[in-house]
């Protein structure tokens, strides 16, 4: 029995924001202090490490699960499938529902809850529910939903990775440039025959001692607010350190599992959190294996798209399959890495045959 994806489907919010829209913005750093630098260079200087231009941004009546659920209608009707037959709805995300001009996350009922609801499936067997693993969820989710069907537990999920970023930054953070708004969702289901296809092995780590904080909560860097909202905050050099170390490794571990060589691997579909850090990260893993790293071997959509989270990968897939990734394509047989790193911290990868 062979474990594939038969659907994908994403959203990317109509909402652009360029760059130039952060010249408007005064930048502190963590200690408060006043960054002076003219902002025309803090930007030039954030587009060549992260490789963003612009970003997307929901709309102000649109919430994380209002995009899950259009990502997952795409995702449904590539598979050709009646959402009924669903065994289950996993929702990876972060932060919940925030509505516009609002501080407080909503996750009663769970997003999952949600989707299934607005997807108006009636089918009480489909179980729904959410997970909160970082940006690396919806990899995990994928890799849960993998091992349910292992166990039995139901032939077909719906995952889901969604966001709404926009909703939890300091604007008096340049980090806040980093992140975006998407979704994306796949579904994958058993399939009997005799050929070694869909995913064909996993790896998931979590480190959690001096790791644990790199990403956290904490109030806005501007020292004259009295606002006390908090918001999104990392520690970029460390995060790029630990990255740097773990990540190819953990790659590695995945790949080895599927008894497959890295000659074997046509594309790396990687997280998209800056692009300079995705570069080293993918040298090191073939560097790993004593190769050159192949120059059409990882796809971005950072450019255009910024970080979304949880739903860079599925969005990157989707786009991917459906050629919509110039100078990328995929065929039948291919063998595709999917790796994601973020908030814990986590790392996972998939092994997966197209």
């Amino acid at each position: 029995m062979n474990l594939e994806i038969t659907g994908t489907g994403s959203y990317i919010p109509e909402l652009k924001v360029p760059n130039s829209d952060f010249l408007k913005h005064s930048f502190f750093g963590p200690k408060g202090d006043a960054i002076d630098q003219d902002p025309q260079l803090t930007i030039d200087k954030f587009r060549e490490i992260t490789g963003i231009e612009e970003r997307r941004y929901a709309r102000a009546d649109q919430q994380t699960s209002d995009l899950g659920t259009i990502a997952a209608l795409r995702a449904i009707e590539d598979a050709g499938i009646d959402p009924e037959t669903l065994d289950g709805i996993i929702v990876a995300h972060n932060f919940g529902n925030i509505p516009h001009g609002k501080i407080q996350s909503d996750i009663l009922p769970s997003l999952a809850t949600r989707v299934k609801h607005d997807l108006k499936i009636e089918n009480p067997n489909c179980i729904a529910f959410d997970i909160l693993y970082g940006c690396p969820g919806w990899v995990q989710a994928m890799i849960l939903a993998y091992n349910y069907i292992k166990a039995q537990q139901g032939e077909r999920y719906l995952v889901i990775g969604a966001e709404t970023l926009s909703r939890k930054l300091d604007p008096h953070d340049r980090d806040s440039m980093i992140f975006a708004d998407g979704a994306g969702a796949a579904v994958v289901e058993a399939r009997k025959n005799n050929l070694k296809r869909g995913i064909l092995s996993t790896a998931s780590q979590t480190f959690t001692n001096e790791e644990a904080y790199y990403l956290s909560y904490d109030v806005s860097n501007d020292p004259n607010t009295e606002d006390q909202t908090r918001y999104i905050k990392m520690k970029g050099q460390k995060i790029f350190q630990f990255a740097l170390t773990h990540v190819p490794a953990a790659m590695k571990t995945c790949l080895d599992r599927s008894g497959l060589s890295i000659d074997q691997v046509k594309k790396v579909l990687i997280h998209q959190a800056n692009e300079k850090m995705d570069e080293a990260i993918i040298k090191r893993f073939f560097r790993l294996y004593k190769k050159e790293t192949p120059a059409d071997i990882m796809p971005m959509s950072i450019h255009l798209l910024g970080n979304s989270s949880v739903a860079t990968v599925p969005t990157l897939l989707d786009l991917l399959r459906k050629g919509e990734l110039e100078g990328h394509s995929l065929e039948e047989g291919d063998v595709i890495l999917l790796a994601s790193v973020g908030a814990g911290m986590s790392i996972n990868a998939i092994t997966y045959r197209v």
